[in-house]
């Protein structure tokens, strides 16, 4: 048997048990600011794994030599309650390794229409 879901059910999921095991640990209330200190610190990975569509827009040129080829992707998704759009550096392999912006959005055809209008 097969379950699907989405990415995106799963992010929010991953937000409701990470607040939940620092409310165990920090208590009542501290969980969920912990919580976003978390979500900030590792930003990028938990925006990339929330994707619930992407899009190739190119290569991507840094500043310094790169070993590895980057690109640039599309993505729109869902993360603590909000739909939003970002630009990521991934990599060949699939693995991002930065956000060059991010749009946040209150309903979910707002941020597909933002994701298919750039």
């Amino acid at each position: 048997m097969t379950c699907f879901q989405p990415v995106s059910t799963a992010a929010e999921r991953v937000m409701a048990t990470l607040v939940a095991g620092l409310e165990i640990e920090f208590g009542r209330g501290a969980g969920e600011a912990l919580a976003h200190r978390f979500l900030e610190a590792e930003e990028v990975d938990f925006h990339w794994d929330a994707r619930v569509q992407e899009r190739w827009i190119g290569s991507y040129v840094g500043m310094d030599d790169d070993e590895i080829e980057l690109d640039q992707a599309r993505i729109v998704g869902r993360l603590d309650g909000r739909w939003f759009v970002a630009v990521m550096i991934v990599d060949g392999d699939g693995n991002a390794h930065g956000m060059m912006g991010k749009r946040r959005f209150g309903r979910r055809g707002d941020a597909f229409r933002a994701f298919a209008d750039a």
